[in-house]
């Protein structure tokens, strides 16, 4: 049942402190763990903080959740009293501004007893487990924090409630009231709810049942610097090749100053955009001198692009107009870059070459993003094989992946393999590069010769993975 209530700022994640094991209540050197998780709230841009007690077992626990799922008014997040964790780690979901539906995870794969399995995905958790469900080919481990964005509250409550059911019944099995957010992410997943996978990197996030382990594990969060780490984070480890090896490796240094100067991700993009319309000009002149800077300044729109996302991260001023306008610069960027090596080339035919590499790349990105759009749609109308398997009492996972993509899965998880498998698809960096390489030291043709090719390539291998996940 709620047991206290502190008001913040209503618009902020509401956080609701699990206090139902004993372990919350553990000494620490600011009070109990309890003490010490609410003294870390009071640092992050949170809104209401409640506190659940012990309240009659496991099911009046959930039931306590759904009672304040239903009322909420904003996002809220479900934070056990026994965690140990760096204060950055909860502000990977609690201080992020879109106030998703997400879930602290490592990518240490070794399960534990207060470490559920899950399987992530894209950024996704697709998987998650408990003592009493399995998940085949599990990569990761869920730390206890999980979030739930206001569109998914009500998803949220009927959840709770249905497996406060099944464990007032005895249907699931061995699980205690420790695993109550364990429970609770499964149910999510299992309803078809996107769950942001909030990776932790080094940061420490360990539940603890006994005042050893919280001592050990209180001494393990001084290991690690959380501002060094909270910079490292704001560089994507899931880039391509090109923007990992030739641009993040240097960019990573203007993060700070950027933040200090207090410039803005869009301002940011908004120097790429015209750093590129520049490089179209010089294109343009068709000089050997004029592709060789327009090259140049090319690669600089293209750092800076990545620039705007890492100081995104790293000041967590995400936005969705901010998003929208990251991805119509990068094409507008490619496009009047494409126009500039036109004009300046003097073959007569390189105009239909431009034109079908702009096609070209349209297509491309219809498939990457309809496919996604398309199960959307059909999951909110309802359609059945849009939906995961809805059932809380299996033990199993029945949406482990099989034949092409258990294949597929397996391969990646080679480096070289991964990389190839990056790189194929022509991201946004590799482009960047063979357009720079091609325009500078052979002209408009190779370029465009170049990205016809290759960009066929890449089409193919979208469309036969998006047939593949279809099928599944």
């Amino acid at each position: 049942m709620p047991d206290s209530l502190t008001t913040r700022d209503p618009a902020a994640t509401a956080v609701v402190l699990l206090a139902t094991t004993p372990a919350s209540r553990l000494s620490c050197p600011h009070g109990t763990l309890l003490d010490r998780l609410g003294g870390q709230l009071d640092t992050l841009p949170v809104g209401e903080v409640q506190v659940l007690t012990p309240g009659g077992g496991l099911g009046a626990d959930l039931r306590g959740v759904a009672k304040i799922a239903r009322t909420a008014v904003s996002a809220v997040a479900l934070l056990p009293a026994d965690l140990v964790a760096h204060t950055e780690a909860l502000a990977l979901l609690l201080e992020h501004p879109a106030h998703d539906t997400g879930a602290l995870v490592s990518l240490e794969a070794t399960p534990g007893p207060l470490r559920p399995p899950v399987r992530a995905e894209a950024g996704t958790v697709v998987a998650a487990g408990s003592s009493f469900h399995i998940v085949p080919e599990a990569n990761a481990t869920f730390r206890g924090l999980l979030q739930t964005a206001r569109p998914d509250l009500g998803t949220l409550a009927e959840v709770a409630e249905e497996l406060a059911e099944l464990a007032d019944g005895g249907k699931l099995g061995p699980v205690t009231p420790v695993e109550a957010v364990d429970l609770l992410l499964v149910g999510l997943v299992r309803s078809g709810v996107k769950v942001r996978a909030a990776p932790l990197g080094p940061l420490h996030a360990d539940r603890v049942t006994g005042q050893h382990a919280a001592d050990v594990a209180i001494e393990r969060l001084a290991e690690v610097d959380e501002d060094r780490v909270r910079l490292d984070t704001s560089v994507k480890d899931d880039d391509g090749f090109f923007a990992t090896f030739f641009v993040s490796t240097w960019t990573r240094y203007l993060i700070k100053p950027a933040a200090r100067l207090k410039l803005t991700p869009n301002t940011v993009t908004g120097v790429s955009i015209g750093l590129a319309a520049l490089a179209a000009v010089w294109f343009s002149a068709g000089t050997p001198g004029g592709r060789l800077l327009g090259a140049a300044l090319f690669y600089l729109s293209f750092a800076l692009d990545c620039l705007d996302g890492q100081l995104a991260r790293y000041t967590r001023t995400f936005s969705p107009l901010g998003a929208w306008v990251d991805g119509m610069a990068d094409r507008l960027k490619e496009y009047v870059v494409y126009a500039g090596l036109a004009f300046g080339s003097p073959d007569p035919g390189i105009w239909r070459l431009a034109v079908a590499a702009m096609i070209l790349q349209a297509v491309r990105h219809a498939l990457d993003h309809s496919f996604a759009g398309a199960l959307a749609d059909a999951a909110g109308d309802g359609v059945s094989w849009a939906r995961p398997a809805r059932s809380l009492r299996e033990s199993a996972d029945a949406a482990a992946p099989r034949g092409l993509l258990a294949l597929a899965r397996r391969v990646e998880r080679l480096p070289v393999a991964r990389w190839l498998k990056r790189m194929i698809v022509l991201p946004i960096g590799e482009r960047t590069a063979l357009v720079c390489v091609t325009a500078a030291g052979w002209g408009a043709r190779t370029t465009f010769t170049a990205l016809l090719l290759w960009g066929g390539v890449a089409a193919t291998y979208q469309l036969l993975g998006r047939m593949a996940r279809s099928a599944r």
